[in-house]
């Protein structure tokens, strides 16, 4: 029975290294498995933080150009008006060649140029400093 007891006892060798042999592929299994998951994790991170920065590039490069379409927006809403208001003086301007006729020299009536008085600066201000004691304008004492 030794013999068979030698047997089963090198069985129970054989499989007790066949689970550390087990238990050291699966453990290196695990650490394969753990470094391909942190590789892609690292890779997904990278790719997320890459495409924020260009979305915020783009975000902003949006928010540029529609600053400047909206200025040239009100630029042209103000060309708009300009052009209505000149368009509406011309036609005003064309209905009013119908209104009023081409004078004629008969027509003008001449005024003669009347001529300015002059008056002395000293005058003026005598004047003013007479008129100032009449009108208690300038009282003595308290």
């Amino acid at each position: 029975m030794k013999p068979y007891g030698n047997q089963l006892n090198f069985k129970k060798k054989v499989s007790h290294e066949g689970k550390k042999n087990s238990e050291k592929i699966s453990i290196l299994n695990i650490k394969l498995i753990h470094q391909i998951f942190n590789t892609i994790n690292i890779s997904l991170l990278i790719l997320i933080f890459t495409l924020f920065f260009l979305s915020f590039d783009s975000q902003r490069k949006w928010s540029n150009t529609y600053k400047i379409l909206s200025k040239t927006r009100a630029t042209n809403n103000n060309l708009i008006d300009y052009i209505s208001k000149i368009e509406e003086f011309y036609v005003s301007e064309l209905d009013s060649h119908n209104i009023y006729r081409k004078t004629k020299p008969e027509d003008l009536i001449y005024l003669e140029k009347l001529v300015e008085k002059k008056e002395s600066l000293f005058k003026k201000n005598l004047s003013s400093f007479i008129e100032g004691f009449s009108d208690s304008k300038y009282q003595r004492g308290y």
